[in-house]
């Protein structure tokens, strides 16, 4: 229920800002990693908003954090070709579903850390907007165990790595160098970032790794100490944070998240 009232208010707020109906809507993506029902949640979405029975809806799940970024690529690849496509992408995480009480380091950075939220876009071709150029994703299988769900007791509990900073750090850096190179770009061409705020640790691996200055990493933090880390939708809290200090048409923007797998997804975005 909390995941339906969270993911339809962001998608109406979405469509606000882009000037969409709901009529128009003609795909809905969802991904969310902090519970499983069959039916999917996009099935209540459709329901909720009165959609149409005939558009394309996805669920998709696994990806934890690092959802939102394959979410859109999915979404990207249902509009390419086709000018009449329009569609949404929802990540929704209840995180509070999975919030246990032990003598377990990670529950206890994961209760302190973790929050509920949902993010949408819409996905159409429309001048003068974001533009999805390039996306990367990597996984490092090696590195599962330390940042995963697993059951206990029938209940999700949260499984975190002191090393986890550095693997992900490391996996990020890789990504981005995906996204840069193969276009002739490089760190410095780059006017905005927006990574997943996984934690203050994490963020300063990231800065060292990459060697980004403090005031690119502005937005990012600010939604970590405004909102906590809502799982996959955080990085979208994040654009939304710098598209609304203003984007400047040519600017380059890139997206970058990461979570179980362990795994990351960047997009490389120019406004």
């Amino acid at each position: 229920h909390w995941a339906v009232e969270l993911s339809s208010q962001a998608i109406k707020n979405a469509l606000v800002l882009a000037e969409i109906t709901t009529d128009e809507i003609t795909g809905l993506v969802v991904n969310t990693c902090t519970g499983y029902i069959c039916p999917g949640i996009s099935t209540y979405l459709l329901e909720k908003l009165g959609l149409s029975n005939n558009i394309r809806i996805h669920d998709l799940v696994g990806s934890g954090c690092g959802g939102a970024i394959p979410n859109l690529q999915v979404c990207r690849d249902m509009i390419q070709g086709n000018r009449d496509e329009v569609v949404v992408s929802v990540s929704v995480e209840i995180c509070t579903a999975t919030f246990q009480m032990a003598d377990d380091l990670s529950l206890i950075v994961s209760n302190a850390l973790f929050a509920d939220g949902a993010s949408a876009a819409v996905l159409w071709s429309c001048p003068g907007a974001l533009k999805l150029v390039a996306s990367a994703s990597r996984c490092n299988t090696r590195y599962r165990e330390d940042i995963r769900y697993i059951y206990r007791n029938g209940q999700l509990h949260n499984q975190l790595s002191l090393q986890l900073s550095e693997f992900a750090s490391k996996t990020v850096a890789t990504v981005v160098n995906d996204l840069l190179t193969p276009r002739g770009l490089k760190q410095e061409d780059i006017n905005h970032w927006a990574f997943h705020p996984g934690g203050e640790k994490v963020i300063n691996a990231i800065r060292d790794e990459l060697g980004i200055s403090e005031i690119k990493l502005q937005a990012t933090r600010d939604i970590l100490a405004g909102y906590g880390n809502m799982s996959s939708p955080t990085v979208l809290f994040v654009l939304r944070e710098i598209l609304s200090k203003g984007v400047a048409p040519g600017d380059w923007c890139v997206i970058v998240a990461f979570g179980a797998g362990l795994s990351a997804h960047g997009f490389l975005l120019k406004a």
